[in-house]
C-alpha cells in the first residue's frame, strides 16, 4: 500500500545510508547476500555493511570491469552480489562486462549507482551521469529502479534481493524529501499514481517526483488539474500506466534527473506513439554535459525544478 507523506519536508536519513540499512536486513535473512566496493565504501554507505559482514564485502579498488566480473562469477556460484560504485562507473565503464558477463550470462546481480544526475553535485561534468539509463536500459532483461525516498529505499531492497536477475539501482547518496509514510509498499514494474488529474498527466521519477508535486500544486491554482505519476520503474515500463493516463488527460509531461535522450521520457513516447498518441513535453537535460554546482543551482541550471514542469504542462496542454 502506498501513502503519501502528511508533509513533504526533507528526509532524516540519507539515501546511502537507508540503502545500506535494508541491505543489512536483507543479508541478515540470506546469507548468500555479499557485497563489491571500488574503493567508495564511504562515498556508496557500505561501510556499516562491511563492519556487519566482513567476509562478505569485497573491496576491488578502482578496477569496476574487474569488480563486475567477479560479481558474474560469485553469481554464478549462487551467491547474490550487490556492486556498487557511483553511476557513471556502474553503466559507461562497465557497459560490456554488465551485458556479457550478467545479463548475457543469465545471471543475478544487483547494480547500484551512486550520484544519479545533479545530485553529484562537486563531482562535477565528469562523474554526472545524464546517460546511465539510456545506456543500461538497452540491455535485454534488465530491471532499472530509482528509488524517490528512503522510504522507498527500504521498501525496495529486500525485493530486488528477492528477485532473480540483473537490476540497476539508480540513487542519490545524500537526504532527499521525504514522499511516501514509512510502511508504505511498492511494487517494482508498477508505478504509482500519487495525484489523480483530468487536465494533463506529470510523469516523473527520483528527486522530480517532488518537483511534479510542486508544479501539481501551482497549476491547481489556476484551475488546472494534473495527475502526478511516480514511474519509479524505468524498466519495464508501467505502460499501462501511461495508456491509462493518456487516455484520461490527453496531454503527458516527463520529468527526469536525467537527459532526455534515451531515459524516461524516450521510453514513455515510445509506449505513446505506439498505444495513445496525444501532445507530450520532457523535462530533463538537454542534451548537455554536467557541471560543478550545488544541487539547487543544478536544479535550475538544466531546468529540472516545479516551474519548468509548470511551464511545459501549459505547453502540453495548448497542445491538444
Amino acid at each position: 500500500m502506498v501513502v503519501l507523506a502528511k508533509e513533504h519536508v526533507m528526509g532524516t536519513i540519507e539515501m546511502r545510508h537507508a540503502y545500506c540499512d535494508a541491505l543489512i536486513d536483507a543479508a541478515v535473512k540470506d546469507s548468500r547476500i555479499v557485497s563489491i566496493n571500488c574503493d567508495l565504501s564511504t562515498s556508496m554507505g557500505t561501510v556499516n555493511f562491511e563492519k556487519a559482514f566482513p567476509d562478505r564485502s569485497f573491496n576491488v579498488g578502482l578496477e569496476e570491469a574487474n569488480g563486475c566480473g567477479m560479481a558474474a562469477g560469485m553469481s554464478a556460484t549462487g551467491l547474490i552480489p550487490f556492486f556498487h560504485s557511483f553511476s557513471v562507473f556502474t553503466s559507461r565503464r562497465i557497459y560490456d562486462q554488465i551485458f556479457i558477463s550478467c545479463a548475457y550470462a543469465g545471471l543475478n546481480v544487483k547494480l547500484i549507482g551512486g550520484d544519479a544526475g545533479v545530485s553529484a553535485t562537486y563531482n562535477g561534468g565528469t562523474h554526472m551521469p545524464f546517460d546511465d539509463v539510456g545506456i543500461l536500459r538497452n540491455i535485454p532483461t534488465i530491471t532499472i529502479v530509482e528509488a524517490s525516498d528512503a522510504v522507498m529505499m527500504g521498501d525496495l531492497i529486500p525485493k530486488i534481493a528477492d528477485s532473480y536477475g540483473v537490476f540497476y539501482l539508480r540513487m542519490s547518496r545524500k537526504k532527499v524529501v521525504q514522499i511516501y509514510e514509512e510502511g508504505s509498499t511498492f511494487t517494482i514494474g508498477k508505478a504509482n499514481v500519487l495525484r489523480e488529474g483530468k487536465d494533463v498527466s506529470i510523469i516523473s521519477s527520483g528527486i522530480t517526483v517532488y518537483e511534479a508535486l510542486k508544479a501539481a500544486d501551482m497549476l491547481a491554482s489556476e484551475g488546472i488539474s494534473a495527475s502526478v505519476v511516480d514511474m519509479f520503474t524505468i524498466k519495464p515500463i508501467d505502460a499501462e500506466c501511461i495508456i491509462e493516463q493518456a487516455q484520461k488527460t490527453g496531454a503527458i509531461v516527463t520529468a527526469e534527473n536525467h537527459s532526455i535522450i534515451n531515459g524516461l521520457g524516450s521510453t514513455v513516447a515510445e509506449v505513446l506513439v505506439e498505444n495513445k498518441l496525444v501532445p507530450m513535453e520532457r523535462v530533463g537535460v538537454q542534451d548537455e554535459f554536467g557541471e560543478v554546482g550545488k544541487q539547487d543551482y543544478l536544479m535550475e541550471r538544466f531546468g529540472l525544478t516545479a516551474k519548468t514542469i509548470y511551464e511545459k504542462t501549459k505547453i502540453a496542454i495548448s497542445r491538444k
